[in-house]
């Protein structure tokens, strides 16, 4: 009896060593850069900038705004020798770019940056990737633990205030407004949204956000319908917000159909090549949004300084314009890289 007792507490202790041992593997490829032991767990480690395969996967290939974060890719590699590329479905689909980003890992990449439609779809991905030494850094997933590092071109929260403070300034400061988001598990999106709407309630109470979200699926046609839907509800609206690129097209085709440009205040993020035209008509109020090659840049950055070892802290200067001075919460990498734009200085931003 006594033989067995001492051969079952060394069987235990054994298995809890190993466990202790697992534990501390997994948690070492959690943290963040700049630790020996953290590079070690990389394949990427210690290899020549010409040695390595960085992938780039966003949500579809077919949007101007993922062509224009591709100029950015380029350049990275261009300037690195990092053997850098972006790919994504044709068709913006949580399923399709899961399986962009296994392919991507089956090519034998060091490095996986991904701009995740559904967070919690992407994440079987990026535990695997994990699982294969693969440095994982997001675009726009601040709640993503699982990455080694997101990045965001601002603080959201911040972000949501400056568009709450220029519709407001549109609007008089009352009135009604509507909100409109790709979708409601679009992380970056709804950060900003509740952000605008909280700090709304607080600063312009006299001002009233009516309609729910309105979901659109990034499709302009279905923020078309909905601003439409929305408009006989309520024909006293006096703004509307959208959050996704495609939103404040089909919105400000709405306002203009409907005869209401410059009546109700149109804003909210997106890029020149959607939404230029309906700018100059006067349809669309201010749009807000960031240089989508600086954010493809940085991210392949990022991911270089981490098989490198280098620590990424608050101050820390990423060599590109809105990431000269970072701010580091958690895992999490803000820049200060928002832009504004009008009818007046549009011609700046031509992608």
């Amino acid at each position: 009896m006594k033989k067995r007792l001492t051969a079952t507490l060394t069987a235990i202790i054994a298995m809890t060593f190993a466990l202790t041992g697992c534990s501390a593997v997994s948690n070492s490829n959690a943290q963040q850069s700049g630790s020996d032991n953290v590079t070690q767990t990389y394949k990427g480690a210690g290899k020549q900038a010409s040695e390595l395969k960085f992938a780039t996967i966003v949500k579809s290939m077919g949007f101007n705004w993922f062509k224009r974060m591709e100029t950015g890719v380029k350049q990275f590699a261009s300037d690195t020798g990092v053997d850098a590329f972006e790919q994504g479905p044709s068709q913006a689909d949580p399923a399709q770019e899961n399986q962009v980003a296994q392919d991507a890992l089956a090519q034998g990449v060091d490095a996986l940056i991904i701009d995740p439609i559904d967070v919690a779809q992407t994440e079987s991905v990026i535990k695997q990737a994990k699982q294969q030494g693969v440095v994982v850094v997001t675009l726009e997933s601040p709640a993503d633990k699982n990455a080694v590092y997101d990045v965001e071109a601002f603080d959201n929260k911040a972000y949501g205030r400056h568009i709450m403070d220029e519709l407001a300034n549109s609007m008089g400061e009352t009135g009604q407004y509507g909100i409109f988001v790709g979708a409601l598990n679009s992380q970056s999106q709804m950060e900003w949204t509740k952000e605008a709407v909280s700090y709304q309630k607080e600063k312009y109470p006299n001002m009233e956000w009516v309609g729910d979200y309105n979901v659109t699926n990034s499709s302009q046609q279905t923020s078309y319908a909905q601003m439409n839907q929305l408009m006989k509800k309520y024909p006293d609206l006096k703004g509307a917000l959208g959050a996704d690129a495609f939103d404040v097209v089909g919105i400000g085709q709405a306002v203009q159909e409907a005869g209401k440009s410059g009546q109700i205040a149109v804003m909210g993020t997106s890029i020149v090549s959607y939404s230029g035209d309906l700018l100059k008509s006067g349809a669309i109020t201010k749009i807000f949004t960031w240089d989508p090659a600086d954010h493809g840049y940085v991210g392949n950055k990022v991911a270089q300084m981490v098989l490198e070892g280098k620590d990424i802290t608050d101050g820390t200067d990423l060599g590109v314009s809105g990431y000269n001075n970072v701010t580091l919460k958690g895992n999490t990498i803000y820049g200060n890289g928002w832009i504004d734009i009008t009818a007046d200085n549009m011609d700046k931003y031509n992608f």
